[in-house]
């Protein structure tokens, strides 16, 4: 987790968040935070550790999903010596080094249903019981939990236990992707901008110019926050002249010429088994005899083709349009019209 880093941003779906997050940071109950990769979900760890009553003992980090299932158990409640092959000596577990401050569980939804029914134990009863322990210890530990993954689907899906669930969600603190954080692609690209600058002794920040904001506030970010800074330093180091502004960014730093190309599957004969559903980034056209509706025909059509511009341009919305010959606006007007994610 980034040390001495701060929140940016000025819409009102971040800072509804971050609020929130300050709110509940004063209570001594779970909350789970909710969000895509790179959205912050740590950086609204630390806020709910460092402005709780906690904030002078230890905020404990663990990604859940960092271990294999078989550790996965041992790391968060410890183990005695001899309690399995290669426990040659006694550990506590990330509970017990947590013990007065908060432990922060990332990637939450990987834990394994065993893993869970030994967490719950310890939300409801403050104890752990280290592996090949006969007695548990007490601890006094808050849990913050993060995931990108639907937990009541899971739940539903016999994936998580709901009961774990009940008790892990106080409070649920879901974080806006960056596409629908109004005005912020502009502030953070600064923010980033700025520093990247500093970093490699520029005499000045000349910003980029209008074509290449509008870019990037065009582009959907699936990878939100972490992307952006990522693209953002990248054309800083990248740029020669420091006194322009900056008109050259690259979103797909694989994109090149010269890159492998990935094996394609071998084609199944005819009668080796069904045919695959086409993929939703696929227009499918109906042979001509079974249509019935045609302006249904059409506007189908015209979704996936537009869904699948989208695609292949990485949901640049700009670049997108300009591949379709289309203007920004048409283009955002059709993907209003077939609901494909205008935000």
């Amino acid at each position: 987790m980034e040390k001495n880093t701060q929140f940016v941003g000025q819409s009102f779906a971040f800072l509804d968040a971050v609020e929130l997050a300050g709110r509940a940071a004063e209570l001594n109950r779970p909350v789970l935070v909710i969000g895509e990769r790179g959205t912050g979900k740590e950086l609204i760890a630390e806020r709910l550790h460092h402005l709780s009553p906690r904030w002078g003992e230890p905020l404990i980090v663990m990604n859940c999903a960092a271990l294999p299932e078989t550790l996965i158990e041992a790391e968060l409640f410890g183990h005695e010596q001899g309690a399995f092959t290669g426990a040659n000596r006694a550990r506590p577990g990330r509970f017990e080094e947590a013990d007065g401050g908060t432990l922060f569980l990332d990637e939450l939804g990987t834990l394994s249903m065993a893993a869970q029914e030994r967490l719950l134990r310890v939300v409801e009863y403050g104890e752990v019981t280290r592996i090949g322990a006969s007695k548990p210890k007490r601890v006094d530990v808050r849990i913050v939990a993060a995931t990108n993954d639907d937990l009541p689907a899971a739940a539903d899906a016999g994936r998580f236990r709901p009961d774990l669930l009940d008790r892990l969600s106080f409070e649920v603190i879901t974080l806006p992707p960056l596409r629908a954080r109004e005005g912020d692609v502009a502030v953070l690209a600064d923010h980033f901008g700025r520093r990247m600058a500093a970093e490699i002794d520029w005499p000045q920040w000349p910003g980029f110019d209008a074509a290449t904001m509008a870019e990037m506030e065009g582009y959907g970010w699936p990878g939100n926050v972490r992307e952006l800074r990522n693209v953002v330093e990248r054309a800083v180091y990248r740029w020669n002249t420091p006194n322009r502004p900056i008109s050259a960014i690259t979103f797909d730093p694989f994109a090149s010429p010269w890159k492998p190309r990935a094996l394609m599957p071998t084609p199944a004969a005819p009668c080796d088994g069904p045919v695959a559903a086409p993929t939703a980034t696929a227009p499918v056209i109906a042979a001509l005899e079974e249509i019935s509706d045609l302006r249904a025909a059409v506007d189908a059509h015209e979704a996936g083709i537009i869904r699948a511009a989208l695609d292949r341009y990485r949901y640049n919305q700009r670049a997108t349009a300009k591949g379709l010959g289309l203007t920004y606006d048409q283009l955002r007007h059709c993907m209003k019209k077939h609901g494909l994610g205008v935000g």
